[in-house]
């Protein structure tokens, strides 16, 4: 195993910005950078043992400043959307940034994913990097200060793991996923709706209407285009006359994850590239993931003078429910003061 860091490119304020490459004893790699604690690479090996790059990105510091489609970020404090930009925290109104049809997505407008980070620690031996910033009190709206890290490890079995933890001197909202959209058959190659996918999930959380709000309840995935419990692939069903994937154009929902225990990590999606032999497994601790079948990415400048277009790469963001923060039934966000917020979720790569 060997970590090895270089400069990536620079700051307005003249800051470097440091890019890790975590690469394991076959050569597989994968390559975070400092600023946003983003994913930038994923290099693992197709069925002919071709290295490929499965997750969609930049070439440079300009791409990832601007970053519209939030490619590979880490976000916090909290992942989707918050209906209205406001909750209430034991009786008091918590106001934040509103970002998206007046509501909060993704935290707000200058999230984590527009921060440079500090460089914690770097494990050889495990190889890994460790990312730290400490959030002030008020950041976008949310209360208390917010000392969080972001830890990324690459294996010799080319799983990728990424472990949140942080705690926070007022209780608030914690819920970080990670934005990486993924493309098995490599990024550039096209769109992925030939890719098959599975989601261990028997109920999603349906959306009132385009802002993508959750109505607050469960529904079954079963006899409706929204069924992934069986491989399938991505577009078989993608342009189905169905009210959701008209809401949304296309995929961009919920799943409430099967045999959810606190703290407990398992298999909750895979999915498959013919094209390459790349299989993916999603492993977690988190009740719920988003699927994202990147509807709305449009002509964006990507590596190798890639141009990136809809549904060239698919999200699994792994969370707890979309305004779980408003919605009783759902699970809580809530980070109390003092307590320690851990969250962990995987990315394993292999050839079927």
């Amino acid at each position: 195993m060997m970590v090895t860091e270089r400069v990536f490119g620079e700051l307005h304020t003249g800051e470097n910005v440091r890019i890790f490459r975590l690469e394991n004893e076959s050569g597989a790699y994968a390559e975070v950078l400092q600023y946003g604690a983003i994913l930038v690479k994923v290099c693992v090996p197709d069925k002919d043992g071709k290295l490929t790059d499965v997750v969609l990105g930049y070439d440079d510091m300009q791409g990832y400043l601007k970053n519209g489609c939030f490619f590979g970020a880490t976000i916090g404090r909290n992942g989707n959307r918050i209906e209205g930009a406001k909750f209430s925290i034991y009786g008091k109104e918590v106001i934040l940034a509103e970002n998206e049809n007046r509501n909060n997505l993704h935290s707000g407008p200058d999230g984590f994913e527009k921060k440079l980070w500090n460089i914690e620690h770097v494990d050889e031996e495990k190889n890994s990097v460790t990312f730290f910033r400490i959030s002030p009190d008020g950041e976008n709206g949310f209360p208390g200060e917010f000392r969080i890290s972001v830890k990324y490890e690459f294996t010799d079995e080319n799983e990728l793991k990424i472990t949140y933890q942080g705690v926070s001197d007022e209780t608030t909202v914690a819920n970080l996923t990670n934005h990486s959209y993924f493309n098995l058959s490599g990024e550039g190659s096209g769109d992925v709706l030939d890719q098959n996918l599975c989601i261990h999930a028997e109920f999603f959380t349906p959306v009132r209407d385009s802002q993508s709000i959750p109505t607050g309840e469960y529904a079954p995935v079963a006899g409706t285009p929204m069924d992934f419990t069986k491989m399938k692939p991505i577009g078989q069903d993608i342009e189905a006359d169905y009210d959701q994937l008209k809401f949304t154009g296309g995929f961009d929902h919920n799943y409430v994850t099967d045999h959810y225990a606190e703290g407990q990590k398992r298999i909750i999606a895979s999915a498959y590239s013919p094209a390459t032999g790349i299989a993916m497994d999603v492993i977690s601790d988190c009740p719920c993931v988003q699927f994202y079948a990147g509807n709305f990415i449009e002509q964006e400048t990507g590596k190798n003078g890639h141009i990136y277009g809809k549904r060239d790469g698919f999200c699994l963001e792994t969370q707890v429910e979309p305004n779980a923060v408003n919605a009783p039934a759902f699970h809580s966000p809530i980070l109390e003061e003092g307590d320690t917020y851990r969250s962990d979720t995987s990315y394993k790569f292999y050839i079927r």
